[in-house]
């Protein structure tokens, strides 16, 4: 039973509950190879349209000299092991979720990446002058494209050069702090006054601030500055040292990720109900909140590999029937630093996705490197 070890992908993953667990000992110990391959089959035809298969159609489908009745009793078993599962009066059978575990941990067989595949990837990963969020943005977007998912990236934020950063006095209890990025992007913040500021007190702090810091990221800055405030007091004056640090700490504590999703659309696309409609556009707002957000970096990243959740086996996937497959990427260091993969329906082409979302991880942590 092929488990793909040398894949570097972490197939068997926690379940919430014990009698999945042996439910999964019980299906390894008690099918035979004929109920493994009716069932491969069942499966490969529930990727490829989503529909339940009977078992007249599956005999046509099968390299196995069986009748129709012979399937429908492999099929009654597989059923009571809750691998399968009957939609609805007909005789055509659908996997469940544990069944496309099964699958995915003890019968998939792994795609390889063509040449032309893998110099895509690569092409449109390379850097070439442009930022790092533009190529998470392009990788993002190829991979929803080649997978007809909707694809993601948890991406570290650039920690851009400071160009300026000004006080401007809001009213007697605010400052409004402005930060002006060597890219001319700009960031605001409010802070609370931390006395009767005067003009002079906010020249002096932009003043002293826009000596320091030209050139430098804010990180830099903060370290640069923390032993040189200490020095600094005696040579200004309280409350402008009081708002230099209020003003730089204004950005500190922040999350230091961020996630870009691509290709939604092609989600809908799979819909065949307005619940279920509402369902994908509930778990796209969780995926936009902060909550939402940490939920899917702990996901991400606590394990090396590949990584593959499928429907309920995760709540922030399960309400919306959907799959995903992400795998981490890694810094020069080999410390975790994000992660990038796919979100689908649970009738995801697996054995297709898993190495292309792998291989993409790669070719990102080598750039980030």
């Amino acid at each position: 039973m092929p488990w793909h070890s040398s894949q570097n992908i972490s197939r068997v993953q926690k379940m919430t509950e014990a009698k999945v667990e042996l439910a999964k000992r019980r299906i390894v110990e008690d099918l035979n190879e004929r109920s493994r391959e009716i069932f491969r089959n069942i499966v490969d035809a529930y990727v490829e349209t989503g529909e339940p298969i009977g078992s007249r159609t599956l005999a046509k489908r099968l390299n196995m000299n069986l009748s129709p009745a012979s399937i429908r009793n492999t099929m009654a078993d597989l059923e009571e092991l809750g691998l399968l599962f009957a939609p609805h009066t007909s005789a055509g059978r659908l996997p469940t979720e544990l069944g496309l575990r099964f699958f995915v941990d003890g019968l998939l067989e792994l795609g390889n990446l063509s040449a032309e595949e893998r110099g895509n990837i690569e092409t449109l990963c390379v850097a070439g002058g442009r930022s790092l969020e533009e190529v998470f943005g392009e990788a993002t977007t190829m991979l929803s494209g080649l997978s007809h998912c909707a694809g993601l990236v948890i991406a570290p934020k650039q920690d851009r050069p400071i160009k300026r950063i000004e006080f401007v006095s809001l009213d007697t209890q605010r400052i409004l702090v402005v930060l002006v990025a060597e890219d001319g992007s700009v960031e605001n913040r409010v802070i609370e006054s931390p006395g009767r500021v005067t003009p002079s007190d906010l020249a002096e702090a932009t003043n002293y601030l826009n000596a320091r810091l030209r050139g430098s990221t804010l990180e830099e800055t903060r370290e640069k500055l923390g032993l040189e405030m200490e020095s600094a007091r005696s040579d200004l004056h309280e409350l402008t040292t009081r708002v230099v640090e209020a003003g730089l700490a204004s950005w500190g504590g922040e999350d230091h990720t961020t996630l870009i999703v691509r290709g939604q659309s092609k989600l809908l696309e799979d819909v065949k109900a307005v619940e279920d409609l509402e369902h994908v556009r509930v778990l796209f707002d969780a995926l936009e909140t902060r909550r939402g957000l940490e939920r899917l970096i702990r996901m991400t990243t606590e394990a090396e590999g590949v990584r593959i959740y499928i429907g309920s086996e995760n709540e922030l996937f399960g309400l919306a029937g959907c799959s995903l497959i992400v795998a981490p990427y890694h810094n020069s260091r080999d410390r975790i630093i994000g992660a990038i993969g796919v979100i689908g329906p649970t009738r995801i082409n697996y054995g297709r996705i898993i190495p292309m979302v792998d291989y993409t991880a790669k070719v990102i942590g080598s750039l980030m490197g």
